[in-house]
């Protein structure tokens, strides 16, 4: 017999604003104790240093993450020139120091411009969660062990300067996944005659959500304290909120369960990926038609009446 999860069926994504020093996984675990949850997950790691936008699924939305793993994201951040760190930010050890030149705000945006916008290549830090041979980098790091990496590509949407008082610089960056600001901080140090790296970080979009949208922790707690679980759980953002980018297909009430039981249906939608819809707008997962317009089922929600 299965053993039944501990905790509410909650399902739904929501917004926190990482506060400082929490890993993404502590901030996961002490909010899925606060609603109680069975089951949870997040959509990004970031680093202790960092604040910001994490969003965090419960339930069904798991299944869903992925949709967000590679969303786009906005970040801003401050560079210290003229330190480097072996983990890039401050939280590392000091391994360098250099002068730092005299540098005017438009020189800076003339080298961000130049080489740090568009589509570029990162060499990842040795300080991440990548994997080498079934091992994380930051193991490795921490081992002594040092292994050669490989330039990754990355695009930079956007990466405005926002402020300059020698020896900061403040930056604002909307990048692709698989953006490690601290390799651009690092970058931008370089190419700018010394090194750097990055002593704050927030992360404030992430896909369509802003952090505007997203409660902090001690609000969060606050309402858990005083049993405020309707509350909390209106702040639930819908699963199909974070496939908004896909194009919609509602299906007859037949054809809702079959698509629910796994099964291919007909439907007249063009080819590609779609979030599908049965009667009264009920949300039943992703799907993928085909060229002869058959809706192949990729990621179901779990229907008690399927």
């Amino acid at each position: 017999m299965a053993r039944r999860r501990k905790g509410r069926p909650v399902n739904g994504v929501l917004l926190v604003d990482k506060p400082l020093g929490f890993t993404s996984n502590a901030l996961l675990q002490k909010v899925r104790w606060l609603y109680q949850a069975q089951k949870g997950g997040h959509t990004g790691a970031l680093d202790p240093l960092a604040t910001g936008l994490l969003p965090i699924c419960f339930g069904e939305a798991t299944k869903f993450t992925q949709f967000l793993l590679d969303a786009d994201k906005r970040y801003l951040t401050t560079g210290l020139l003229g330190i480097a760190t072996d983990t890039l930010d401050a939280e590392g050890q000091v391994v360098a120091r250099e002068a730092v030149p005299e540098l005017s705000a438009h020189q800076i945006e003339a080298v961000l411009k130049d080489h740090f916008v568009g589509p570029i290549e990162q060499i990842p830090p040795m300080y991440s969660a990548l994997k080498r041979d079934g091992k994380k980098l930051y193991e490795l790091a921490r081992a002594g062990i040092e292994v050669e990496l490989t330039a990754r590509p990355v695009t930079i949407f956007e990466n405005r300067l926002i402020d300059w008082s020698s020896p900061e610089l403040s930056l604002e960056v909307k990048c692709s996944k698989g953006t490690y600001i601290r390799t651009l901080v690092a970058d931008i140090g370089a190419a700018l005659g010394t090194v750097a790296h990055v002593n704050a970080l927030r992360r404030t979009e992430h896909g369509q959500f802003n952090i505007a949208q997203a409660i902090s922790l001690e609000a969060l707690i606050a309402l858990q304290e005083r049993s405020a679980i309707e509350e909390m759980d209106g702040l639930l953002i819908s699963i199909d909120q974070l496939l908004i980018d896909l194009p919609p297909i509602q299906l007859t009430a037949d054809r809702a369960k079959y698509f629910s039981n796994g099964n291919d249906v007909q439907t007249d939608h063009g080819p590609g990926q779609a979030r599908v819809y049965g009667p009264d707008q009920e949300f039943l997962g992703v799907g993928q038609v085909s060229d002869l317009g058959r809706l192949q089922p990729e990621r179901l929600i779990a229907r008690p009446d399927a």
